[in-house]
């Protein structure tokens, strides 16, 4: 006489060492397994199993299934289209960051900075910039901005 209620007591144990999506289909082979040990032929008298002999047969199923998942992971295609969540296609590849790209807020916040940047500033950065040596004047106007901003900062 199988035991369907303990089997199925002993599958709901090893569930959880599934992934969510196959926690039922490694519950239903649990009790399958359980079952079929029960009637096979290496339990000579159809006696009952014991619960060690039904924890070492689920213990097993679920390292077969971690076999069995581990074999049929592949690597991805990049050209593999892929469903954003929001019904929309796009292939994987185009979902990869690209290093030569603008930063747009940090763009959008630079630009948002200069647009409140003191204009003398910006006349002696595009000096820096293009190479022309400041004046003692100049010096003393960044030297005395940077340390307004750092105590800003602090």
């Amino acid at each position: 006489m199988l035991d369907w209620g303990k089997y199925i007591t002993v599958a709901d144990r090893f569930q959880y060492k599934a992934r969510a999506q196959d926690r039922e289909d490694l519950n239903h082979t649990i009790i399958l397994s359980l079952a079929q040990a029960q009637l096979g032929k290496d339990n000579n008298g159809g006696g009952q199993l014991s619960d060690l002999a039904m924890l070492r047969i689920a213990s097993y199923e679920c390292q077969k299934y971690w076999r069995q998942t581990k074999k049929l992971l592949t690597i991805l295609s990049l050209e593999q289209p892929i469903d954003d969540g929001e019904g929309n296609t796009t292939e994987l590849i185009e979902t990869l960051a690209d290093d030569r790209s603008i930063d747009l807020e940090a763009w959008l916040e630079a630009r948002t900075w200069l647009l409140g940047c003191p204009r003398r500033l910006i006349d002696i950065a595009s000096k820096r910039v293009k190479g022309i040596s400041l004046d003692n004047k100049d010096w003393c106007y960044l030297k005395r901005y940077r340390q307004k901003e750092q105590k800003r900062l602090v």
